[in-house]
C-alpha cells in the first residue's frame, strides 16, 4: 500500500515529466513554423525575382529556359524541406522515446521493489509462488527490452532507406543540370 508521501511524490513526477514533454513539444512546433516561415520567405523571394525575369522576356525560347530553369532545382526543393521535416519528427520522436524509456526503468524498478518488499512478508511456504511471479517479471522485462530494441533497429533501418531516397531523388534532380551544361 502507497502512503501519501508515496503518492505526492509520484503526481509529482508525473507532473514534471508531462512540462517537460510539452516544453520538448512546443519547441518542435517551433521548429515547424521556423521551417515553414523561412520556407514561405525563400519562395516569396523566388516567385518575385522569376516573375521580373517572366516580364523582361521577349520570345518563345527565352520563355522556355526561363520556365526550365525555374522548374529544374524544385525537386531538389522539396527533398531539402522534407529531410528537414524529417528532421524534426525524427528530433521530438526521440525525446519521447527516451523519456518513456525512463519511465519504464523507474517503473520497473518501483514495481521490483514492491514485490521485493512483499515478497519479505510473504507467509512461509509461498515461495514457489514468489519465484514464478519473479521469473514471469525478468521474462516480461526482457521481452519489453527486445522490443525496445527491434523497434529502435527498425527506425533506424527506416531511416537509413529514407536518406537512401532523399540521396537518389537528389542525385536525378542534378542529373538533367550536370548533362545540359556539358553538352
Amino acid at each position: 500500500m502507497m502512503t501519501i508521501d508515496q503518492i505526492a511524490s509520484l503526481h509529482k513526477k508525473n507532473a514534471t515529466t508531462l512540462f517537460d514533454l510539452s516544453e520538448k513539444a512546443l519547441a518542435g512546433v517551433e521548429k515547424l513554423v521556423e521551417l515553414n516561415l523561412q520556407t514561405a520567405k525563400t519562395l516569396l523571394a523566388e516567385t518575385a525575382e522569376h516573375t521580373q525575369a517572366l516580364l523582361s522576356v521577349k520570345d518563345m525560347q527565352d520563355l522556355v529556359a526561363l520556365h526550365n530553369a525555374m522548374l529544374e532545382p524544385l525537386g531538389e526543393k522539396v527533398a531539402s524541406y522534407n529531410r528537414h521535416l524529417y528532421d524534426i519528427a525524427t528530433g521530438v520522436s526521440a525525446e519521447f522515446t527516451k523519456v518513456a524509456e525512463a519511465q519504464a526503468a523507474e517503473s520497473h524498478k518501483q514495481f521490483i521493489a514492491a514485490l521485493d518488499s512483499a515478497v519479505k512478508n510473504a507467509p512461509q511456504g509461498t515461495e514457489p509462488a514468489v519465484a514464478a511471479v519473479k521469473q514471469a517479471v525478468s521474462t516480461a522485462a526482457a521481452a519489453m527490452e527486445s522490443v525496445q530494441k527491434a523497434v529502435k533497429q527498425a527506425t533506424e533501418l527506416a531511416e537509413a532507406n529514407l536518406k537512401a531516397v532523399v540521396s537518389t531523388a537528389s542525385n536525378v534532380t542534378k542529373a538533367p543540370r550536370a548533362t545540359k551544361t556539358s553538352a
